[in-house]
């Protein structure tokens, strides 16, 4: 019984910072490998940089969420993650990413009307821990793109920190801040606006990998015309976006 408690004080002192990812791994968590390899590939990323990288040779993921709401320190949590490779520039609908999460409470009707994901489906899957585990295995040291990337933002940074106290170090550019930039004057800068604009198939709205992949079909538009505007690698373009 000593040991036990034991243990959980030292697990206590992990989930706070206060004990290394070494050696949470060896108290018998069966979460403790997942938050050891997230705070790991977390620091992991700091060290890089990707800034010297031609745009046209970057590899990056673009994903999406969906979530119950719109707070996640309200109790909104994480119903699912998509996300697609795109290398040079070509999409890579081989190596995508999907997962439903099980979020530990109901989701609205509003959201199960919106999304098509319902309570039945998600009672069964498996916990935001080991899906975001997955989909940090999966992003590894690309830079992440996303439309409107401040929602999903909010929600991996919550979830990196309720799990594993850690926050997001991985670049994250935004679709709509570079259509803002390329295509100023729009009335709406909305996904379903810009694919509309641009003639991308709209398949299933609100579905995580789908959205992924429609928005890596816009950033194949976007890159297209940053590179014709001589810019060529991503820090050129956000040297360029800082004064824009």
């Amino acid at each position: 019984m000593k040991e036990q408690k034991g243990v959980g004080r030292m697990w206590s002192l992990y989930k706070m910072g206060g004990v290394t990812p070494a050696i949470a791994s060896m108290l018998g968590s069966p979460n403790a490998q997942q938050m050891a390899f997230i705070r790991n590939a977390n620091r992991e990323q700091r060290k890089q940089s990707m800034l010297d990288i031609p745009l046209k040779e970057l590899e990056i993921v673009v994903f999406d969420l969906e979530t119950t709401g719109f707070n996640p320190n309200n109790g909104d949590e994480i119903i699912s993650f998509g996300a697609v490779v795109v290398r040079g520039g070509e999409i890579i609908e081989s190596e995508s990413f999907y997962s439903l999460v099980n979020p530990k409470r109901l989701i609205p009707r509003a959201i199960v009307d919106l999304t098509g994901i319902t309570n039945e489906m998600v009672q069964d899957a498996p916990d935001l821990m080991e899906v975001l585990h997955d989909f940090m295995a999966f992003v590894g040291r690309r830079l992440l793109v996303a439309h409107a990337s401040g929602h999903d933002k909010q929600f991996l940074n919550a979830a990196l920190w309720r799990t594993s106290k850690v926050s997001l170090n991985h670049r994250v550019l935004d679709t709509m801040m570079i259509a803002k930039w390329l295509e100023p004057g729009l009335e709406s800068y909305s996904l379903d606006d810009l694919l509309i604009k641009h003639g991308i198939p709209i398949t299933e709205r609100h579905h995580a990998l789908q959205d992924s992949l429609m928005t890596a079909e816009l950033w194949h538009v976007y890159l297209r015309r940053i590179v014709e505007r001589n810019i060529i690698t991503l820090g050129d373009m956000y040297a360029y976006l800082s004064k824009h």
